[in-house]
């Protein structure tokens, strides 16, 4: 003859308060470990977009400056691919633009074009879109990207 234990009324269904907190203490302390990775991961991963935009500019600008005889002024700016500034400066400027838009950086700026003599450079300002910074903050320059 086979019976069925019977359930006893006081057994439990679920996790106890302490249970919880243990879970929630062991999970946050696993985040605190892998977020910072994952963090300077995804800042790494911003820098590196900006260095890819700022090489897509450069061709740019060299097209440009195989039709023209020159890069844009910096008064001229990145604004010199979006349409001709001066057709009498540039008379072999291409019936298309050389970009369709102007790419804004990781987080959303404009990049800052410079004419240097017969070269140029391009500047991000990065994360506190201001000039200078240390670390995640420091200027990404055009020049220093394929280094």
């Amino acid at each position: 003859m086979h019976t069925e234990p019977s359930l006893n009324p006081t057994l439990r269904a679920g996790f106890s308060l302490i249970e919880l907190l243990i879970v929630i203490v062991i999970l946050g302390g696993l985040v605190a470990v892998v977020a910072p990775g994952l963090m300077d991961s995804a800042d790494q991963a911003k820098r590196d977009t900006v260095c890819l935009k700022m090489n897509d500019i450069g061709k740019r600008l060299d097209m440009f400056k195989l039709d023209n005889g020159v890069y844009p002024d910096t008064e001229e700016g990145l604004e010199a691919l979006l349409s001709n500034p001066d057709a009498e400066k540039y008379p072999n400027y291409r019936a298309k633009p050389y970009l369709k838009k102007l790419p804004k950086d990781s987080w959303k700026t404009p990049f800052v074009y410079i004419k240097k003599g017969d070269e140029f450079e391009l500047v991000s300002f990065a994360a506190d879109r201001k000039e200078g910074g240390e670390e995640n903050n420091k200027d990404i320059r055009f020049s220093e990207c394929n280094k």
